[in-house]
């Protein structure tokens, strides 16, 4: 069979001068450079991507529904998107894993497969201790379940898998799927893992995002660098992260935790007696804007604060709004900051760039009369790579900052 015999029916055709992102291998192709589809692909059907002039770019997986009318996985004109290729792209996430973590333990929790970084464009899979969390991220990818759950139990040998879906994206996809579990025994609620010593319960079945913010372990080691003695302010702190780490590997004196919600502060509770730290730590139940005013209206002060706050735009139409609740977020921060203290402001909003977030830390500093000075500029961990064809997925920013 030549390579020509061996593509699939469905050629989807660029407008001219929209092919060069795709040659460039970017995975996503929007609705808006696309000429015409050939027949009519059903939602997942492979197709080929061609120019305006009927060259060969890539085979994806189409999508009607989605405004990401085509996601590319293969620039090999002869190679079928089939269980040996699916399979192939795990098996080299997965040693990318193994190389990270090793077989030692220390770490428990940690994420297998990162999209399109791993070639794996709408598949996000993390593993907490002897369960895989699977988010589908794509129509296309979801249809592929029954495929990519039977590589997956091959493959990583798992006591059970759960699915969990990120808020929106059914709607975005068209996807009619239910959280739950996929295959194997349910995890225990909570389920404990292990982080360089630190103990977490985690909650995959209720939990946010898989089940926990995996992409900031290194922050949180980070930060314990700084914080001997500090007394803290772990804002959107949901289940300890960061105020948990500066306890128990900073040293830091005291916490204080806030989170909207309960089901995340009892969590954090408890991490914090399985970690024995509970003495030092204290649970405020608040929306962080207005525990923030409330604290600085009482006068109170910290060594350090921390800001991550969930993502606060999904669209670009959302972003200049977005950017001034970062500007609101860090200015009060920095009211209840001594000076000389310490500032560690995240963003997972992936709209807003890097440049844009300086930029808003410079006017607060302005605006504050605070001199603030960058220390460390951080991402995800590495188990959370970003594909350079795909820039769009680094989307954690990460500032320790010093405040004079």
């Amino acid at each position: 069979m030549t390579a020509a015999e061996s593509l699939p029916a469905t050629v989807v055709t660029l407008k001219p001068r929209h092919a060069l992102p795709f040659f460039k291998h970017h995975p996503w192709v929007f609705a808006g450079a696309i000429r015409s589809v050939q027949g009519d692909p059903q939602p997942g059907d492979e197709v080929v991507l061609h120019t305006h002039e009927g060259e060969f770019i890539a085979r994806g997986l189409f999508n009607p529904h989605s405004q990401i009318r085509v996601r590319l996985y293969s620039w090999d004109q002869t190679e079928s998107l089939d269980r040996t290729f699916w399979k192939a792209r795990l098996q080299s996430a997965f040693q990318l894993r193994v190389a990270l973590f090793g077989q030692v333990g220390d770490v428990t929790a940690f994420r297998l497969v990162n999209s399109e970084a791993d070639g794996l464009s709408g598949l996000t899979v993390d593993r907490y201790d002897r369960w895989l969390s699977v988010q589908f991220t794509s129509l296309a990818i979801a249809l592929r379940q029954e495929l990519l759950i039977e590589l997956l139990v091959e493959l990583a040998q798992p006591a059970g898998i759960v699915l969990k879906t990120e808020k929106g994206l059914r709607e975005a996809e068209g996807m009619e799927i239910t959280d739950g579990l996929l295959w194997g025994e349910p995890p225990p609620r909570p389920l404990t893992v292990v982080e360089h010593g630190l103990k977490w319960e985690v909650d995959l079945t209720e939990g946010q995002k898989t089940g926990g913010y995996l992409d900031q372990r290194d922050n949180r080691r980070a930060l314990a660098r700084y914080v001997h003695g500090h007394r803290v302010l772990d804002v959107f702190c949901y289940t300890g992260g960061f105020g948990l780490g500066a306890l128990v590997w900073g040293g830091a004196s005291e916490v204080v935790a806030v989170d909207s919600s309960e089901a995340a502060l009892q969590l954090a509770q408890r991490n914090a007696e399985l970690n024995r730290v509970a003495d030092r730590w204290r649970c405020v139940r608040s929306d962080g804007f207005k525990a923030l005013e409330t604290l600085r209206d009482a006068g109170e002060q910290f060594d350090t604060v921390v800001l991550d706050p969930p993502k606060l735009t999904r669209t670009r139409a959302a972003l200049p709004q977005a950017l001034r609740a970062y500007h609101s977020l860090n200015r009060l921060a920095v009211s209840v900051l001594k000076p000389g203290g310490l500032l560690v402001t995240c963003s997972c909003s992936g709209l807003v760039t890097r440049e844009d977030f300086e930029q808003m830390l410079a006017d607060v500093a302005i605006q504050s009369g605070r001199d603030l000075r960058i220390i460390e500029v951080r991402g995800a961990a590495p188990d959370h790579p970003v594909s350079p064809f795909c820039p769009e997925n680094e989307y954690l920013k990460c500032y320790v900052c010093h405040v004079a």
